[in-house]
């Protein structure tokens, strides 16, 4: 460094190259010191890729089940878009009341009246009566199933509570929604060859809200945006967000009447996919294919412990296309 300066102040004798000389000694001084650093001028190393990434970059067309229009709920909020599917094997009942509330267009213009962070966010209030009864009549509780696991069969991965304090059972999955059941070997041994099986309150699991009467779940509902598992097995689940988590993670907290300056954010549009003219084609990873198990084991592998996280931590593939 000490060379290139008196070589520079030899060169530099004419004042009229003085401005020119210190812009070359500048540069000249930077490209040594980055030289000497080992720096380099390229952009940040890239984030490593999440576990399983390339599975699902890489993932085939059959490893994908497109979400019927049938079962893809569209809810429009301020915040904006979610998709959430629903499902009648484990809860025909309420599906069906879903599906008549989207085409009857009674949520729209409700609001998210009860938000609780970490919990959940409750929707199907109006704005100057968060209590307002809906025209439909109250509905049996389906908390869960006895299913024969030839008909309905969960890919059970990993051994579960069945409710926080509850005894042990099996955790696992069918068609993307993650389950909890009783073994499945063990409907082999039973008389109607049937196990007792729920969909599990993990993030993102849509449910209906009721009073504390079992068979009171009308028109409100609620989706799990956190911790909601001590709700297992006594609320009905009867669907799941598959695009547009983040909007319901967004939504304000409080609850309308009781927090001092609360706005909640307003469900503008209620309504099945069969009622738009170009909805996205909604595809979730077949979790009984190939390339689920083998990003199922990549999660596992990429953990000091070589074990899967728990259910509610892992995030079955989801994809939209125009």
């Amino acid at each position: 460094m000490r060379t290139t300066a008196s070589l520079f102040a030899t060169a530099c004798l004419s004042a009229l190259m003085l401005t020119a000389c210190a812009e070359a000694e500048t540069e000249t001084e930077a490209e040594t010191a980055t030289q000497d650093s080992g720096a380099s001028s390229s952009t940040p190393a890239a984030a490593p890729a999440e576990p399983g990434a390339d599975i699902i970059a890489n993932a085939p067309d059959s490893a994908w089940r497109t979400v019927d229009a049938e079962d893809l709920v569209h809810l429009v909020t301020n915040k904006g878009e979610v998709w959430i599917e629903i499902q009648d094997e484990f809860t025909p009942m309420h599906a069906a009341r879903i599906r008549e509330i989207a085409e009857t267009n009674w949520l729209d213009w409700k609001v998210f009246h009860r938000v609780i962070d970490g919990f959940m966010a409750q929707g199907g209030g109006a704005v100057d009566n968060p209590s307002i009864q809906a025209p439909f009549d109250p509905l049996q509780a389906e908390f869960g199933i006895r299913r024969d696991p030839n008909e309905i069969p969960v890919y059970e991965t990993q051994e579960r509570r069945s409710t926080e304090r509850g005894p042990m059972a099996q955790a696992g999955y069918w068609n993307g929604f993650p389950v909890g059941t009783q073994p499945s070997a063990l409907a082999g041994i039973v008389a109607d060859g049937r196990v007792e099986s729920w969909l599990l309150h993990c993030d993102g699991a849509a449910a209906m809200a009721r009073t504390n009467d079992p068979n009171s779940a009308n028109a409100q509902f609620y989706i799990v945006r956190g911790e909601a598992e001590h709700l297992n097995t006594q609320y009905t689940v009867w669907g799941k967000v598959r695009q547009g988590q983040d909007v319901i993670e967004s939504l304000n907290v409080g609850t309308q009447g009781q927090t001092l300056g609360f706005r909640p954010d307003i469900i503008e549009e209620f309504e099945m996919a069969t009622q738009m003219d170009n909805a996205p084609t909604v595809q979730v990873m077949d979790t009984s294919s190939p390339t689920f198990s083998a990003y199922l084991e990549a999660l596992a592998a990429s953990r000091d412990n070589g074990r899967l996280p728990d259910i509610c931590s892992i995030d079955v593939p989801v994809r939209v296309l125009d």
